[in-house]
C-alpha cells in the first residue's frame, strides 16, 4: 500500500531509539523514545506493535515506513533497518531510508530556532570506544581518531550525541535537544520523498556503520565497509 496511510518512524542508529506514527503529509502525530543502549532487538518490534495499538493504527492501514540510516553502531542499525525491511516486505509498504545525521541536524536548527540555518551545525556522534564521527550537511561523515578535536569553521555550532562526558556541556545540550525532535525531522524528509515518488528500493536500502562487531572487518573484504561512515555495500 502506498499513498495517504499514515507513515511509520523508525530509528536505532543511536543509544536512544525512536519510533513514531505520523500523517502522510509530514505531520507528526506520536512519538516514543527509549534508551536501548545496545539491546534495540530486544524491545523493538513489541514496541511498535504497542505505538500501533494504543493509536488505533492497523499495520495494514499504513502508507509507508520511514527509517533512519545512520551513522550509528551496528548491531543498532542493523535491528532498525531490518525491521523496518521486513514490515516494509510483508505489509507492501513504501520504504524511506533518511541520514540519521542529517535529520539530528535539520533537528538542532529547529531546535535553535534558526530552522534555515541547519548548515552551520556539526554533529558528532561516537564510534567506538574512543573515536568519534563527524557529520556535515552535504558532507558524507569522517572518523576522528581517538583525541583528536574536531576543527569547528566560523560560525559553526557542535552538536554532541552519546557523548556525555566526552563533548563540551553546550553541544551535549544541544544534542539532547536535536534528539528530541528527530522522529519530527525524519517524518518531514521522509514524507516528502514519499509525496515526491521517491521511495526507496528495499534491496538497495543499506546503513551507514561506524563501528563493527569485533571480528567483522576480518571476515568481510575491504570493498565491503566504509568505515567512513558511507554504509556498508552488498
Amino acid at each position: 500500500m502506498t499513498g495517504q496511510g499514515r507513515i511509520l518512524v523508525i530509528d536505532t542508529a543511536t543509544t536512544r531509539a525512536v519510533i513514531a506514527l505520523g500523517e502522510a503529509d509530514g505531520t507528526l502525530v506520536d512519538q516514543r523514545g527509549w534508551v536501548a543502549g545496545y539491546r534495540h532487538g530486544e524491545e523493538l518490534l513489541a514496541r511498535i506493535e504497542g505505538l500501533l495499538a494504543e493509536l488505533g493504527q492497523a499495520p495494514a492501514g499504513l502508507g509507508g515506513v520511514v527509517v533512519g540510516t545512520g551513522p550509528g553502531a551496528f548491531t543498532g542499525l542493523r535491528v532498525g533497518i531490518a525491521t523496518a525491511k521486513g514490515l516494509a516486505h510483508a505489509l507492501g509498504l513504501q520504504i524511506a531510508g533518511v541520514p540519521t545525521g542529517a535529520a539530528l541536524l535539520a533537528a538542532a536548527a529547529a531546535a535553535s530556532g534558526t530552522p534555515a540555518a541547519r548548515g552551520a551545525f556539526v554533529l558528532l556522534q561516537p564510534a567506538g570506544m574512543s573515536d568519534r564521527v563527524l557529520s556535515r550537511r552535504g558532507v558524507a561523515p569522517v572518523i576522528l581518531p581517538g583525541g583528536t578535536d574536531p576543527e569547528l569553521r566560523s560560525g559553526e555550532r557542535l552538536v554532541a550525541v552519546d557523548l556525555d562526558g566526552r563533548s563540551p556541556v553546550e553541544a551535549t545540550a544541544l544534542g539532547s535537544a536535536a534528539h528530541d525532535g528527530l522522529a519530527a525531522a525524519l517524518l518531514a524528509a521522509g514524507a516528502a520523498r514519499f509525496a515526491a515518488g521517491d521511495p526507496d528500493d528495499l534491496a538497495e536500502l543499506v546503513p551507514e556503520y561506524v563501528t563493527l562487531p569485533r571480528g567483522v572487518h576480518a571476515a568481510l573484504p575491504d570493498s565491503a565497509v566504509d568505515v567512513t561512515g558511507g554504509g556498508s555495500r552488498p
